[in-house]
């Protein structure tokens, strides 16, 4: 290899464009910092800012005494939803519910179109969100609009970090926001969580290893459906008081279905933050939508972001989302689908206790957790062969040591429930697991 320079930046250029040629290929050692300053005659501290560099754009790792490596593009990460036409009865996809979905096209004003130069935020979808924000956001917040939740956690994050800066985020974790802080390029710490969501503890921990921002989501988590209660909640706004320069970021996906409370970790010192709020599960994954509450400076950064590219939210889809939300009897049917989806769930943990199989006492969303001692495939292929598909949980795992199933229980009916409760009891006795659950 032919690395050159006589500045961080120059070293910097001239590694990254053999790596990006193929010249350097994933897995081949860089020269150790003190041989490499020395072949190009500069002072080892530059070659360290320039591998630094490398790591923290994600085009090598430095392995301790191994040195520094050429990393391999990152592969795709696991997705929500499963293929269509599956003859398995799918209970792996995290999807809502289609009968409780709107249908969005009748719901459409007649508007004039909108052209350059029009107002991005709709006046009437940002008086129905400041509706519904009020409540949970710090006096003179900002409204703001993004194509989704998880889009929106991409541009906040990108609005105040860097590649290689930490996150601090639930273990285990949505995959949505983990292929996004891995597709950025920054670094993860994970939090440990219990039924009621992120452990102070946990918490203080990962913020003094240096995590410049906290990704967290206060009900209905996915995927163990973990909710903050208030005293959870004032014991994290503690905890993200010792550090007020943090970036808070609350994924609140399930807003408008959820049967908890909403609990704030934002406190009156926190300078940067934002609260998500998805219409996803409530009016379709296809609306695309999301909208936050935020600080004013990370509002001109996401606007900032916005613009050059995409430059707004489709007033088509704020039309449709406005309708949505000013409609009573819209809203009353999401209602109701709230209420059915945790009675799904408590169906399913019902069925799941009379097997003696013990889940985490938590009734929100879309989704069960179940608990495991050691990898779930062989239950996940024990489940396949009788019919059911369910989503292993490693997939979630922020560090290694995460298991478990999710079953996605939206479209889960009583009979189904007390039939997969049955054949998960038969599946874990075959693997002699059953008594690792505990019996309820």
């Amino acid at each position: 290899m032919k690395i050159t320079g006589q500045t961080a930046s120059a070293v910097f250029d001239s590694i990254r464009a053999q790596i990006l040629s193929g010249a350097l290929a994933p897995g081949q050692l860089l020269p150790p910092v003190r041989e490499l300053a020395q072949r190009l005659d500069i002072n080892r501290n530059t070659v360290a800012v320039a591998y630094k560099r490398l790591d923290a754009a994600g085009l090598a790792q430095t392995q301790g005494r191994r040195g520094t490596v050429v990393t391999a593009p990152p592969a795709p990460g696991a997705q929500e939803g499963s293929a269509a036409g599956s003859a398995l009865h799918d209970l792996s996809s995290g999807n809502p519910d289609p009968q409780w979905l709107p249908e969005l096209r009748a719901l459409l004003p007649a508007r004039a179109p909108r052209l350059y130069g029009a107002p991005t935020i709709d006046p009437l979808l940002e008086r129905l969100a400041r509706a519904q924000l009020d409540p949970d956001c710090p006096p003179g917040y900002a409204v703001e609009l993004s194509h989704g939740a998880v889009d929106a956690i991409e541009r906040v994050l990108g609005g105040w970090l860097l590649p290689g800066d930490r996150v601090a985020v639930e273990n285990p974790c949505f995959l949505g926001s983990l292929n996004t802080l891995r597709a950025a390029g920054h670094a993860t710490a994970a939090v440990a969580i219990d039924a009621q969501g992120m452990l102070p503890a946990s918490l203080a921990q990962a913020l003094q290893g240096g995590a410049r921002a906290v990704l967290l989501t206060p009900r209905a988590h996915n995927p163990t459906g973990a909710s903050l209660g208030s005293r959870r909640a004032r014991e994290l706004r503690q905890v993200l008081a010792r550090h007020p320069e943090v970036l808070v970021l609350v994924d609140d996906h399930f807003a408008l279905l959820s049967q908890q409370p909403y609990c704030s970790v934002i406190g009156a010192g926190t300078r940067r933050w934002a609260l998500v709020r998805s219409l996803s599960k409530a009016l379709g994954p296809d609306l695309r939508l999301a909208v936050l509450g935020c600080d004013a400076d990370t509002a001109a950064r996401l606007r900032l972001r916005m613009a050059p590219g995409t430059g707004w939210v489709s007033h088509l889809l704020q039309d449709a989302a406005a309708a949505a939300l000013g409609s009573a009897r819209v809203m009353a049917r999401v209602a109701k689908a709230g209420r059915d989806y945790a009675q799904r769930c408590r169906t399913l943990q019902q069925a799941l206790a009379e097997q003696g199989i013990a889940t985490p006492a938590v009734m929100d969303g879309l989704n069960l957790w179940l608990p495991l001692p050691a990898d779930s495939q062989p239950l996940v292929l024990a489940l396949a062969q009788r019919g059911w598909q369910v989503r292993g949980g490693e997939v979630f795992a922020v560090q290694p040591g995460v298991h478990g199933l999710r079953i996605t229980t939206a479209m889960l009916g009583e009979a189904d429930a007390r039939r997969l409760a049955v054949d998960l009891r038969h599946a874990l006795e075959g693997q002699g697991a059953l008594g690792a659950l505990g019996r309820t």
